[in-house]
């Protein structure tokens, strides 16, 4: 996002808002909007939020320039004084944000705004595009990894990706959900996580013949030899050519690094359990075993447990595109406002669909972890000014379903805040991690959660409460608002 004009990366009405706003006089006014998601992508368990780095990149570069300015009066919409308003335009306000790479559950605020309205109203749609797309491909990537279970994955899909954007900023989210590299160069040079990749089946069409093919590419890489075999005949051509090779490779003494083959059709369990025996009977056991063709977790599920016996996943369309699903679904939501007084003043959105009802007022999170496992027991959603004292017994119930409770004896648990400032007064006050750190970060982050929670399909969700002063406050507003309309 560096360097890029974004100012009018938004939706026309946020604009229309903003000069609303302007006319009214109220556009100092200081409000809160929540940024959070209704429901966990995948049918997963949690979600891996991500795009903090852009969004900081975003919100810093925030103007909008001279072409902008002269497009926006060409459509005879704006009045010449927000025009001018606008030109010297730059957010203000407070940011509060849960780092990337943190596991995060529905209505969880993701990132809090506190601004005047003008400024609050503009940021709306550039922060859903850049948290949205970001948080879907690291769920997704962190559903295909564990699938994996522990081997490897690379994520290369950017040839079908929706666009360059979602190309190279996906690769970099799917690197933070757990894949150990991309095949892409740009996100490599960008973000400093690893490239990989070996050669397309056009490598071996070109020459004569496939040996011929292999034997080029093993001279011309010796240290990364990942020959792709599907070509012409996996296991009649392809792997018995691979073998001549490596053993061509280990005569030479040039057999020292990473080598092995690639299959990306056919029946992989079947073609990898043949081409692990022709291997190893070879002499080749330790020799990779990689696949491709329109990997996704459900698949690589199902080939584990056919006892596949692949050992390095190449993961392209169904990752960088969240085929299953292509919508985070996140949104941003007025929480507060502030009176004349200086006070803040909660707000509530209504609904007849009970799951778009907001959680009203300034919010933070608390995630409660077992002491002895280290294990995420609960998340508990409570007002700003709300603290815990660890040395209480708390009751934590499931926001959707209040019968169902943990108790938590004193003593046996901990307590994280997981909204930490990022914006203060306007001025950036938190630093981004690199890439990889927070993939490191993430692992962690996944390693708190129970067995439970991570399985693909039907998984136990960790209870997310609100505060018994959240409740009060929200049941107010919803009996007041009920008893107005």
């Amino acid at each position: 996002m560096k360097g890029r004009e974004l100012a009018l990366l938004t939706d026309l009405y946020e604009l229309t808002m903003m000069q609303g706003y302007f006319k009214t006089g109220a556009y100092q006014k200081k409000v809160v909007f929540d940024l959070y998601y209704r429901k966990n992508p995948s049918g997963n368990g949690y979600a891996v939020t991500a795009g903090l780095e852009q969004a900081i990149e975003y919100i810093s570069g925030l103007q909008f320039t001279k072409d902008d300015i002269s497009y926006l009066t060409s459509l005879n919409i704006f009045t010449e004084d927000f025009i001018d308003f606008l030109k010297d335009f730059r957010f203000s306000g407070e940011i509060y944000a849960i780092p990337e790479g943190t596991v995060v559950f529905p209505h969880e605020p993701l990132l809090r705004v506190k601004a005047p309205i003008i400024e609050a109203q503009l940021l709306e749609t550039a922060l859903l595009n850049i948290i949205n797309h970001q948080s879907l491909i690291a769920t997704k990537a962190s559903r295909v990894v564990w699938a994996a279970q522990g081997d490897p994955v690379m994520e290369f899909g950017l040839r079908r990706a929706q666009g360059p954007d979602a190309g190279t900023l996906g690769a970099r989210a799917a690197v933070i959900g757990g894949c150990c590299g991309t095949s892409n160069v740009l996100t490599g040079k960008l973000f400093d996580v690893p490239v990989k990749g070996t050669h397309a089946h056009s490598w071996v069409m070109s020459f004569p013949n496939e040996i011929t093919a292999f034997r080029e590419y093993a001279r011309l890489f010796p240290d990364n030899c990942l020959l792709l075999v599907d070509t012409y005949n996996t296991l009649k051509s392809g792997v018995p050519n691979a073998i001549k090779v490596f053993q061509e490779m280990k005569a030479a003494g040039n057999l020292t690094g990473k080598y092995g083959i690639r299959l990306d059709s056919g029946d992989l369990a079947y073609l990898s359990k043949c081409s692990k025996v022709m291997l190893e009977e070879a002499g080749f056991g330790n020799a990779v075993i990689s696949a491709s063709s329109d990997l996704d977790e459900n698949l690589i599920a199902s080939l584990k447990s056919q006892g596949a016996k692949i050992n390095l996943w190449g993961v392209g369309t169904k990752l960088i595109t969240s085929d299953d699903c292509p919508a985070f679904g996140g949104v941003y939501k007025l929480a507060a406002e502030e009176d004349e007084d200086g006070t803040f003043i909660p707000k509530i959105k209504l609904s007849n669909n009970p799951g778009k009802v907001t959680n009203p007022g300034i919010k933070k999170v608390f995630r409660f972890y077992d002491k002895k496992t280290d294990k995420i027991k609960a998340d508990l959603i409570a007002l700003e000014h709300e603290t815990i004292d660890e040395n209480q017994s708390i009751t934590i119930c499931d926001s959707n379903a209040k019968w169902r409770n943990m108790q938590l004896p004193a003593g046996t648990y901990y307590v994280k805040e997981l909204l930490i400032p990022i914006f203060i007064d306007g001025k950036l006050v938190y630093e981004s991690p690199k890439t990889m750190d927070i993939q490191a970060f993430c692992n962690k982050e996944k390693n708190s959660l129970w067995d439970e929670h991570l399985r693909l399909n039907n998984p136990h969700i960790v209870p997310v409460d609100l505060s018994e002063k959240l409740t009060q406050l929200k049941n107010r507003l919803i009996d007041e608002m009920s008893l107005n309309s």
